[in-house]
């Protein structure tokens, strides 16, 4: 009894040992990872966003960029003929009473036609996604003051309500409540006077008096696809039936028009609607380490969310690209420390980022970091290794795309495009 006492607590102190072996040996792994991490980004590069126009006028090898991945990104931005100049996306004015859709000359599909299917540039490869757009309608409108939601008739279908005298709030209150039954986001304006400005009306906003005038605006499409014809109807009627239980005036476009705007819209969205997909996986299958990952990604400015996707954001907290698992399981902040995986995978959403080649340049200059710093291999879609020449494709379509939205008065990262690829 006595000796088998004493092998117990033989084999208890050698477990005590390889615990304490185990998390030192740890502990040694990640400080290395951080030290490698903090000398690859100990000289900061320039924040593109951030850079005005003064900056711009610096040469650029005036620029201080970090120590890791300086060949790739200046092949990027260095190499003759290596894609269009920079477009400056501005957001259109809206100080105008309506705004036309350019035509694009393609035919109006017949209802359901439309799919939605979000599409990935991966690579080299360019896949047009999911759709929504629309020709202006016939009815003009007021300017919407920029402090709040922009709604022009190129993305919304307006009805126009104009009372008398104020419209009571319960019976606003009963349209505010019926905003999500057609199938896409409605927005409500309301004027207290013929000369107040334009302000958006909620549930929570009413009770600080009566409005005389009303906008009703339906999103005329989305990621989803467009409006239905159906759900066009239904918002008129309603909006007529509300008009004439408050004694007021209700002008509303025609449905049909609106609706053969609306597959117009979702049909050049889809053209635009693409993302940028950057593969790097692991040499000789073997393994990264989600320590490993965790740490770069962090020290790049990346913030890990509960959503399993590692975030990249600009001082408004706006997205500018993703870090994801090239595998199926996301990154989840609970098993960082123990997850492995055979690639990783930089994201970019092509309509929902403003000054995309300056991102996109960001976004390569990082990989080729952590492509460097893991010991991986930036591939395509089909895991051959990406070209120079691949990447400068890459970023002339980016630039053709965005060219495209803002000769739409829909720039990328603005927010009438960022209602519409939500």
């Amino acid at each position: 009894m006595t000796d088998m006492s004493e092998l117990q607590i033989s084999l208890i102190a050698i477990g005590f040992v390889v615990v304490l072996g185990v998390v030192f040996f740890n502990w040694m792994q990640q400080r290395r990872y951080r030290r490698g991490a903090e000398e690859a980004f100990a000289r900061k590069h320039e924040d593109i966003l951030l850079k005005t126009k003064a900056d711009a006028s610096v040469a650029d090898d005036e620029r201080v960029e970090p120590q890791l991945g300086k060949e790739l990104l200046r092949e990027l931005q260095g190499e003759p003929g290596g894609g269009p100049e920079p477009v400056e996306i501005t957001e259109p004015d809206l100080n105008v009473t309506s705004v036309a859709a350019i035509p694009d000359g393609s035919s109006v599909t017949s209802a359901g036609s439309a799919t939605s299917a979000d599409s990935t540039i991966s690579a080299g490869l360019i896949a047009s996604a999911n759709s929504t757009t629309s020709i202006s309608s016939a009815t003009s409108h007021e300017q919407t003051p920029a402090s709040h939601v922009h709604v022009v008739d190129a993305v919304d279908y307006i009805a126009n309500i104009r009372a008398k005298t104020f419209i009571a709030d319960a019976e606003l209150a009963e349209v505010l409540q019926r905003k999500f039954d057609f199938s896409k986001p409605v927005r409500w304006l309301g004027q207290r006077t013929v000369e107040s400005s334009w302000e958006e009306i909620t549930i929570e906003t009413l009770g600080k008096g009566g409005y005389i005038s009303l906008r009703g605006c339906l999103q005329l499409a989305d990621r989803a696809g467009p409006v239905s014809e159906v759900s066009l109807s239904e918002f008129q009627d309603m909006v007529q039936n509300f008009a004439t239980r408050v004694n007021a005036v209700a002008d509303c476009p025609n449905a049909r028009q609106a609706y053969a705007q609306a597959l117009s819209l979702d049909q050049f969205c889809a053209e635009v609607d693409v993302m940028i997909g950057i593969n790097i996986i692991s040499r000789d299958n073997s393994v990264f380490t989600g320590a490993k990952i965790q740490v770069l990604a962090e020290a790049s400015g990346f913030k890990l969310g509960a959503n399993g996707v590692f975030s990249s954001r600009d001082e408004n907290n706006a997205l500018l690209f993703s870090l994801n698992n090239h595998e199926s399981s996301p990154f989840l902040p609970d098993s960082m420390r123990t997850v492995t995986t055979h690639g990783i995978t930089f994201l970019l959403d092509v309509p929902r980022v403003a000054n995309g080649e300056n991102i996109f340049d960001e976004m390569m200059h990082l990989a080729g970091i952590f492509s460097d710093t893991l010991g991986g291999i930036m591939v395509d879609d089909n895991h051959m290794p990406l070209s120079d020449s691949g990447i400068g494709k890459i970023r002339q379509q980016l630039s053709a795309i965005q060219s495209m939205m803002l000769a739409r008065r829909i720039p990328a990262g603005g927010e009438i495009a960022l209602r519409l690829f939500a």
